[in-house]
């Protein structure tokens, strides 16, 4: 188990050939053996080009106001009602995965999938044991039938003139003449967009219900960030648009709060990796085949690098972190690359959410659990109502 910066950077950078991703083989089986989270090489190196491409800012500039429309249709839904944050923040999260892996166009296929990746979630966390009757066994059926039911979207997009296709399908089926091409099998395709799915729904939903509890904890803080994006607001109204890329680029405060979210509940809290062979490392012997994690967790809450660790303090990030003390998305070669759409989708829910509600929490329980990232006890029920209101 690492805990220095230094080590963190010599795993996850400096030498990470030596140094392979390594997952639980259900994990494999059920995210799909081809996805990019699994590989390392030139394979790793050619899909996460790839995948940047379609999660890069220039990519996903064009979003906003679709993300914006997520948001509008979702928050008056909470309003005057008792919500479950985590569960919302899925939902919303959920949507936002759908538009950066099939684009804006609403195929049949779309339900289908939605209901089965839902099926398929719910064996995530289960025991490995595919026998009839179990989460697991039902989640590797309905893997069966995603998988079929991608296949034949991808079938049909790549007969398309792609002029109605976009979003990561588009990059993955090399139809983006800007993007690199790489011939790419169905099951390759399928494989990554369940990765993408994965990867972008459960760890953002958590974030944004851990921003939720400590704006909710930091009244000032919370009224701070409110004149924020009513300044933002004021702008969006003389000027008669919604928001834009721009926009959200001039939430100094706004995004600060995020970074010490991201610092705060280390939602990754560490990485496995396993040595390729021996290694040696400032007088440790590391043999081939062990298993290596850097814990970013111990990292950003160490007081060596962050003073008062456990002061939730935006402050502290108006000075950028030293090097390798602050990662959030992991580091090199494997770090996630869909870090930009989950900041965007951060901020353009918290405008929205602050300037027009206010919500207080209504469950009886402090702490945390884990599902797997850590959340708030019971997902944080809280109840939302107009902000011209007061919470009783």
């Amino acid at each position: 188990m690492i805990t220095s910066p230094e080590a963190a950077r010599m795993v996850l950078v400096s030498r990470a050939h030596l140094f392979k991703p390594t997952y639980p083989i259900s994990k494999e089986r059920m995210i799909g053996p081809e996805a990019i989270f699994f590989h390392q090489g030139a394979y790793h190196a050619s899909l996460k080009k790839l995948v940047q491409a379609a999660l890069l800012p220039c990519a996903i500039k064009g979003s906003v106001s679709e993300i914006e429309q997520i948001v509008l249709r979702l928050l008056p839904t909470w309003e005057n009602s008792s919500i479950n944050t985590l569960q919302e923040m899925k939902r919303f999260a959920f949507d936002v995965a759908m538009i950066s892996a099939f684009g804006n166009n609403r195929d049949f296929e779309m339900e289908g999938i939605k209901h089965l990746y839902q099926c398929l979630e719910k064996g995530y966390n289960s025991m490995p044991l595919d026998l009839p009757g179990t989460p697991f066994h039902k989640a590797m059926k309905a893997r069966k039938l995603l998988n079929e039911t991608l296949r034949g979207l991808i079938a049909k997009r790549r007969k398309s003139d792609g002029e109605e296709s976009g979003g990561l399908l588009r990059v993955l089926l090399g139809k983006d003449q800007n993007k690199p091409n790489l011939q790419l099998s169905d099951s390759q395709i399928a494989d990554n967009i369940i990765g993408v799915i994965f990867a972008a729904h459960d760890t953002t939903a958590s974030i944004l219900t851990w921003l939720i509890k400590y704006l909710h904890d930091n009244a000032d803080l919370l009224e701070a960030v409110t004149r924020e994006q009513e300044g933002i607001r004021r702008k969006l109204f003389a000027e008669n648009r919604g928001l834009m890329w721009d926009d959200t680029r001039h939430m100094p405060l706004t995004s600060r709060v995020i970074q010490e979210t991201l610092r705060t509940a280390s939602i990754l809290s560490f990485t496995f990796r396993e040595a390729v062979e021996d290694v040696e490392f400032e007088g440790y012997f590391i043999p081939k085949g062990w298993k290596v994690l850097p814990l970013f967790r111990s990292i950003h809450h160490s007081a060596d690098f962050f003073p008062h660790p456990e002061k939730f303090d935006p402050s502290r990030f108006e000075v950028p972190p030293k090097p390798n003390t602050f990662m959030p998305f992991g580091n090199g070669v494997h770090s996630c690359p869909g870090n930009e759409l989950a900041k965007l989708e951060m901020l353009i829910l918290l405008h929205h959410l602050t300037i027009a509600y206010r919500w207080q929490v209504t469950g009886d329980e402090d702490g945390i659990q884990y599902g797997p990232f850590p959340v708030p006890k019971q997902g944080l029920p809280i109840t939302v109502v107009p902000r011209s209101k007061t919470v009783s």
